[in-house]
């Protein structure tokens, strides 16, 4: 079975989204009916992340962090390992496997890059290409205390499972914002993340 979703997942990612696929441009663009919030001052950064998929003996498993509770932005949030392009990066592929390395520890030899979902335009300006990989066992963490406090893994089943993707929304800067929340036990996955999970759910199963 896990064999069969493997081959599943690779042919979904190497071609492009099926027709009528839905897909979450970012936090401002889930809603279509939502008013889009007017444009930054600042430029759009862009930045990459890795969505590790862990291939375990028992099934998938998808590899997230928790952000350190003292950063400036985003912290305590959950997240995938990842961050800004920088200048020494040859590719956004190159900034996924960097950063993760980076912040979590994880070899990018133990990393078997499948794909990119599309691009997700985050409210706080930053343009982030979403990177596809298998993890092969066998690996271990080391994450950096100044950027991460934890390190878990979810169910690819339940992460993939419709019913665990629960649409919100709440006032932000005066705005309705739109956003998903895939509650995982003490841990809470909403916002950026949730809406790349989806995004890859769409293209798996659209």
């Amino acid at each position: 079975m896990t064999e069969r979703l493997k081959a599943h997942i690779r042919q979904r990612l190497a071609a492009p989204p099926a027709e009528g696929t839905v897909h979450l441009e970012g936090d401002h663009a889930i809603d279509p009916a939502w008013q889009k919030v007017p444009p930054h001052k600042s430029p759009v950064r862009d930045a990459a992340v890795l969505v590790p998929i862990v291939d375990r003996a028992e099934g998938l498993s998808v590899l997230l962090t928790r952000r350190a509770d003292h950063l400036p932005s985003h912290a305590g949030q959950v997240s995938f390992p990842g961050g800004s392009v920088e200048p020494q990066d040859a590719t956004p592929i190159e900034t996924a496997l960097r950063e993760t390395e980076e912040e979590i520890g994880l070899d990018r030899s133990f990393v078997s890059v499948w794909g990119t979902l599309e691009r997700y335009q985050t409210g706080t300006n930053f343009s982030i290409l979403p990177v596809v990989g298998l993890v092969t066992t066998g690996f271990e963490l080391s994450a950096d205390p100044n950027e991460v406090a934890a390190t878990f893994e979810v169910p690819f089943d339940f992460l993939m499972d419709p019913g665990n993707h629960t649409r919100k929304s709440a006032v932000w800067q005066g705005r309705q914002r739109i956003y998903y929340e895939m509650p995982y036990g003490e841990f809470y996955i909403w916002g950026a993340t949730a809406g790349m999970l989806v995004n890859l759910y769409n293209r798996l199963y659209g």
